[in-house]
């Protein structure tokens, strides 16, 4: 998840859970305030990691050193303990009202444990067991970069700043019109951003949202109710609106597993790794990819489109696999991306310290090689990672190039 989305998620933790009042309210810093601060602080906290690239020419930090020590369960505590240490001393210099050093230990948990569970629902992985384990666990219910999610954390927020109680009708009017404006330039940013990724919203989709914005920001203020909800009521329903809707993500994931498993049951496929992966700009897109011997499969879906394959159907409950739905009969459609044949460059390559990081890190790596001249080229990427745009190679590919010799001339990130 990324680290603005991590803080947003604090801030509404801190003001729905704990009773944090604004970060940038006016008033002058008390409990309140201290409380919001803490628990936001450590829901960003963990990536902090990734200052050590800014320090460092190891590019494979970015997989073996991000989300590990800041992101542990293991440490954790550690981090909260210290955190509060800093802030009970900061909190007494400037003569600031603070919660006692236990809660704000507690503040500073919970927000780390926020930012660590929102990295566990992406596909990307976190070592929440080092440094006594590095293995990488990874739920993949959520898109590393959902502004869905995004908005359901960030609209209450801003709905209890717009309906304050103690402003005027006038000043909510200003207010809703404002974050109005921000909100549908927003829309259309985002829709922008999907364009270029290769993940389109269609024009009613963004239609949809711009109309729910819309009635969000404005229905409120129909009878002045909406200065009748309590700024806590206000995040407390975006919390319980963001945990809703990772249970739903939960669910699809669910199903669109249950259909790669149908798919590879009906393959027959010899499965090494399996896994249903999410795809913007929503969750009923997933990726299905099946790794084997010879490659990896990949199977995009729609969960609201009927399924090529019917894993309820007698044939494939007697049988242990599944069978096309004769009734629809759908085309199956799929990708196979095959490793290349082992050759000595590939062999060589695999022995690499550097390579072997990365295929500790794929989840479904191919092999590729091909010849530049007298060079020998072996190429290793991760299905996890689409390709973005077609002049660019696809995320996390390693490139190492060899000469006739064997002697490797340049290995590293392909950009």
């Amino acid at each position: 998840m990324d680290t603005i989305t991590h803080g947003i998620a604090g801030a509404l933790i801190g003001k729905a859970v704990f009773g944090g009042d604004d970060l940038f309210a006016l008033r002058p810093m008390n409990t309140r305030r201290v409380i919001g601060w803490s628990v936001m602080i450590g829901a960003i906290f963990p990536d902090i990691d990734t200052l050590r690239d800014v320090f460092s020419r190891n590019e494979l930090l970015m997989i073996t050193w991000h989300r590990s020590i800041t992101h542990s369960l293991i440490c954790m505590p550690i981090f909260a303990l210290l955190l509060a240490l800093l802030t009970r001393e900061l909190c007494r210099y400037l003569h600031w009202e603070a919660p006692s050093f236990g809660a704000l230990a507690g503040l500073y948990a919970v927000g780390i444990l926020s930012h660590i569970f929102l990295d566990l629902v992406t596909t990307y992985g976190t070592m929440i067991w080092s440094p006594l384990g590095w293995s990488r666990p990874a739920w993949d219910l959520i898109f590393i970069v959902d502004f869905t999610l995004t908005g359901i954390l960030l609209l209450p927020q801003f709905l209890a700043w717009v309906y304050a109680t103690k402003e005027t009708k006038e000043k909510w009017r200003q207010r809703a019109l404002g974050l109005w404006l921000v909100s549908e330039l927003a829309l259309f940013v985002v829709a922008a951003l999907a364009q270029i990724v290769g993940a389109p919203i269609s024009p009613q989709n963004i239609a949809v949202g711009g109309l729910l914005l819309t009635v969000l920001l404005f229905l409120p203020a129909w009878k002045a109710w909406g200065a009748k909800i309590s700024q806590a009521a206000w995040n407390r329903a975006g919390f319980l609106a963001a945990c809703i809707y990772i249970g739903m993500a939960a669910y699809a994931h669910q199903a669109a597993l249950d259909r790669v498993k149908s798919f590879a049951a009906f393959e027959q496929l010899d499965v090494q790794a399996i896994g249903a992966l999410p795809l913007p700009p929503s969750f009923w897109r997933w990726d299905g990819l099946v790794r084997t011997p010879r490659g990896v499969y990949d199977w995009r879906m729609d969960l609201g489109e009927k399924s090529a394959i019917d894993p309820t159907s007698p044939s494939a409950g007697a049988s242990g696999s599944a069978v096309a739905n004769p009734s629809s009969q759908p085309t199956l459609e799929y990708k196979f991306y095959p490793d290349a044949a082992t050759n000595s460059f590939i062999e060589r390559a695999k022995q690499l310290p550097e390579v072997q990081k990365v295929l500790w890190f794929d989840r479904f790596p191919v092999t590729r090689f091909h010849r530049e001249g007298a060079d020998g080229v072996v190429e290793i990427l991760d299905k996890r990672f689409p390709q973005i745009r077609p002049d660019r190679p696809a995320p996390f590919t390693y490139r190492v190039r060899f000469s006739a010799t064997g002697d490797v001339l340049i290995q590293g990130w392909e950009k």
